[in-house]
């Protein structure tokens, strides 16, 4: 079991109304898609031809971002996860955006293929998530 799973398990309000499989899925790959696209970005600024990653690099900080609001909401919501759905939402859209940046380059970079991947893991988790507290 991970951390976060154990750690929303035992929560005084209860989870009852989230699949706490996909709820820590989710949680999780929000934190690995942040360290991923920061750790591109940052790989991003020591291409030779800089100016053509740029794009690149903005695309990689907002989903870092974006990831890490989702990631700690996520986290904190206690019983009120219907509350968080826009936000979930926001998340996957991000990382499909990122996901399709970083495939462009991700023939010469190797780090924006992984990011690409992180991307699309993230992406899934969320639109998982989002089933199970849509229904």
């Amino acid at each position: 079991m991970s951390l976060i799973k154990d750690m929303l398990s035992s929560h005084p309000a209860g989870n009852s109304n989230v699949d706490m499989e996909a709820l820590a899925r989710c949680i999780e790959s929000c934190f690995d898609c942040v360290q991923t696209c920061t750790a591109c970005a940052d790989a991003c600024l020591s291409e030779d031809m800089l100016g053509d990653m740029v794009s690149c690099i903005r695309t990689d900080l907002d989903c870092a971002e974006v990831c890490a609001a989702t990631g700690k909401v996520l986290a904190r919501a206690g019983k009120d996860y219907a509350s968080t759905v826009d936000l979930v939402r926001a998340c996957a859209a991000a990382c499909r955006r990122c996901a399709e940046e970083c495939q462009q380059h991700a023939s010469a970079h190797d780090h924006c293929r992984i990011c690409a991947e992180a991307c699309h893991r993230c992406a899934a988790a969320c639109d998982a998530l989002l089933l199970t507290i849509s229904a």
